[in-house]
């Protein structure tokens, strides 16, 4: 074997030429473990990329807030605890909770407009879904009332807004969801119109809103009952259980992390009618339920299933706020649920302060002007402790805020006519119409406004108009009986009357409570009202707002045709078009029913310092529903009406029937035994 001398005088075993190609196998080889090694650090640092994310997609926790029923009340408004509400409030809490958890979400369940004066912009400047933008509102939906202004005011209000947002990047609205309206059904003009607006905002049945990694499908419907109470949409809305059904299917497709379902529906005390509960049951995939429509508050959550069922009140005195964690079977769990007060204690954005004077200059400008009154013009000054809304219509009786609206009607169809005064006889206002109270302490224009705030006339302009109809005594004693038996099951259908009285026993049979009613003059001295007996066959004038008298069907379909009433012109002539009678003032102004109140209000006797001050005779009942609690079983009996009569008549042929049948059985039993002897 040959020696190899190297260049450094060593030796080596291995021929120079095999070592020179030993060190090139080397050099590859460590050039591949380092290509190997750095392949692998970035593999690390796609695994760890990876992992952040998936990390990041589990968040620990996911805040869902939510409001609902907030009808336009973007000011903080008073209550018998102080000023509460305004979205002044809502976004320092909104801008907290984003702060403190970034998975935050926040939905809004529909009916965001209607209720306050910002709503009479409603059409050139969508006030209020574009606050609801400014807000961060990721997603709303519709409730019944956006359609107060119909289909070209719905139009109008959704162009404005995209007209808003254009103008101001900052600006951005939220996703608009409504799934149950099918529109190969609804294909009228007007239903078009809605369709076009609709799908120029970019509307779907659903979206999917992400955060930190979490998707949440999102999709809106409006329930039966909501239906019922939009008698301006012109649509016709499909079962919430069945179209929900449909589109949590998409949702699964879509692989979201949670399903939210925004109803316009509510819940209610009888099972049957609880339309949100019937959902959840229905829909179990369904993980939350923003429950709006019904205006409840739920203080404490409800739960079917793995679905929970929120409420946070109407107005925006309470901003809801769930937080959930994931659960191990793929839900969630429900860790707290908070209503938040947005009470004095809470801070209001100035910034939002500053874009709601805006509005209230426009509205001063565009609406107000017309009836030459301002936002903030105070009207008289309180001392009457008036009904809280959260206590309102629950129990049927008398109330003194009905009485002074309807008194209020009565007054300024007076004042409006002047010599042409035709005498009004009864003026009604239904419970439902009647949208929030008057508190102690001065009463401002957008006070009474508040209180009557619904609708828009024939001219187009907004607030609902009165109108004059004609009903027979037997028609008006009908009435009364529907306060008195309807309005227990109909809560909307109570009434509160000016020159009607009644007395009813509630333990007499259904349809037939009302024992006496009578004409009194409720605007006289309280010396000088006097009974005048009615007469059944005359017509009487009645006045009333036009969503009542448009309404008055649901009342003969709740009672299942039973108790009817058709309004007649003074001709007795049956009215088909409610809106060829709204009452006009002496220079053509539709007269308005918020606007009746205003002039009422400011009627009054005055202070030293010329300031209205409404009597003390409305701080207490006055008789005008009288409850007789006997159950004396002549009382019970006495003076039957046409419906007791149907059902005397009804058990007495029922007895006979049972007395034949029983007579028929023992002339049988007889001849057979006398056939056996």
């Amino acid at each position: 074997m040959k020696l190899c001398i190297t260049a450094d005088g060593t030796g080596s075993g291995v021929p120079t030429a095999k070592r020179k190609t030993g060190r090139k196998v080397m050099m590859i080889r460590r050039r591949m473990r380092q290509t190997m090694l750095t392949v692998m650090m970035l593999c690390i640092l796609c695994v760890s990329s990876v992992l952040a994310k998936e990390d990041k997609s589990s968040a620990d926790e996911v805040t869902i807030l939510f409001t609902h029923d907030l009808h336009s009340h973007l000011d903080e408004f008073r209550n018998a605890d102080g000023k509460v509400g305004g979205f002044a409030r809502l976004k320092t809490l909104i801008d907290e909770e984003r702060g403190s958890h970034p998975a935050t979400f926040v939905f809004d369940g529909g009916d965001f407009s209607m209720g306050t004066l910002y709503q009479t912009v409603y059409e050139t400047e969508a006030a209020e879904l574009t606050m609801l933008g400014r807000l961060g509102f990721d997603a709303t939906t519709f409730g019944n009332h956006e359609f107060d202004y119909r289909s070209q005011g719905l139009s109008n209000m959704f162009h404005s807004a995209l007209e808003n947002a254009g103008d101001d990047p900052s600006i951005v609205l939220p996703k608009f969801v409504t799934a149950n309206i099918d529109w190969e059904k609804n294909d009228t003009e007007d239903n078009r119109l809605i369709r076009k607006a609709l799908q120029d905002y970019g509307s779907t049945s659903y979206t999917i809103v992400e955060r930190e990694g979490v998707r949440i499908g999102v999709f809106g419907v409006l329930g039966e009952d909501a239906e019922a109470c939009a008698p301006e949409s012109g649509l016709e809305f499909e079962p919430i259980v069945e179209t929900s059904k449909e589109v949590v299917k998409e949702l699964e497709k879509e692989e979201v992390d949670m399903i939210v379902c925004l109803s316009h529906s509510g819940t209610n005390e009888e099972e049957d009618k609880s339309e949100d509960e019937i959902l959840a049951k229905e829909v179990p995939e369904i993980d939350v339920i923003v429950s709006a429509h019904t205006h409840t508050k739920l203080d404490r959550h409800i739960k079917s299933g793995d679905t929970y069922i929120v409420s946070a009140g109407s107005y925006g005195e309470y901003l809801g706020d769930l937080k959930m964690t994931p659960a191990e079977d793929g839900r969630w769990n429900l860790d707290e649920y908070t209503l938040h007060h947005l009470d004095e204690s809470v801070a209001p954005d100035e910034k939002v302060n500053e874009e709601l004077d805006t509005y209230k200059k426009l509205v001063n400008e565009e609406y107000l002007s017309r009836f030459d009154y301002t936002f903030d013009k105070v009207l008289a000054d309180n001392s009457v402790a008036f009904t809280q809304m959260d206590r309102f219509a629950l129990e049927v009786e008398e109330d003194p805020l009905g009485s002074i609206i309807a008194d209020a009607y009565v007054y300024a169809v007076e004042q409006a006519e002047g010599a042409d005064y035709d005498e009004v006889d009864v003026a009604v206002v239904p419970s439902g119409t009647i949208r929030d109270t008057l508190q102690i302490g001065a009463l401002t224009v957008s006070d009474a406004f508040n209180v009557c705030s619904l609708g828009i006339g024939a001219d187009r302009i907004p607030g609902y108009p009165l109108v004059s109809v004609y009903l027979t005594g037997a028609e008006l004693k009908t009435a009364a009986e529907i306060d008195v038996s309807v309005s227990p099951i109909m809560t909307t259908a109570q009434l509160y009357p000016s020159g009607l009285h009644w007395t009813y026993n509630p333990n007499r049979m259904m349809l037939n409570r009302v024992t006496e009613a009578a004409l009194y003059d409720d605007l006289a001295p309280s010396n000088e009202k006097k009974a005048q007996e009615l007469e059944d066959d005359r017509l009487y004038r009645v006045v009333a707002g036009l969503y009542s008298a448009q309404m008055l069907g649901a009342v003969e379909d709740t009672s299942k045709g039973l108790l009817k009433i058709t309004p007649k012109d003074k001709d007795g002539v049956e009215i088909k078009d409610f809106e060829k009678h709204i009452i006009h003032d002496k220079n053509g102004a539709e007269l308005k029913e918020w606007y009746a109140l205003a002039r009422y209000l400011e009627s009054f006797d005055k202070s030293g310092e010329g300031i209205s001050q409404v009597p003390q005779s409305y701080g207490q009942p006055e008789g005008r529903k009288k409850e007789v609690d006997s159950k004396n079983i002549i009382d019970l009996v006495k003076q039957p009406n046409k419906f007791a009569f149907i059902v005397y008549g009804a058990a007495i042929c029922l007895i006979l029937i049972i007395v034949l049948v029983v007579r028929f059985i023992i002339k049988r039993r007889k001849k057979k035994k006398n056939m056996i002897y």
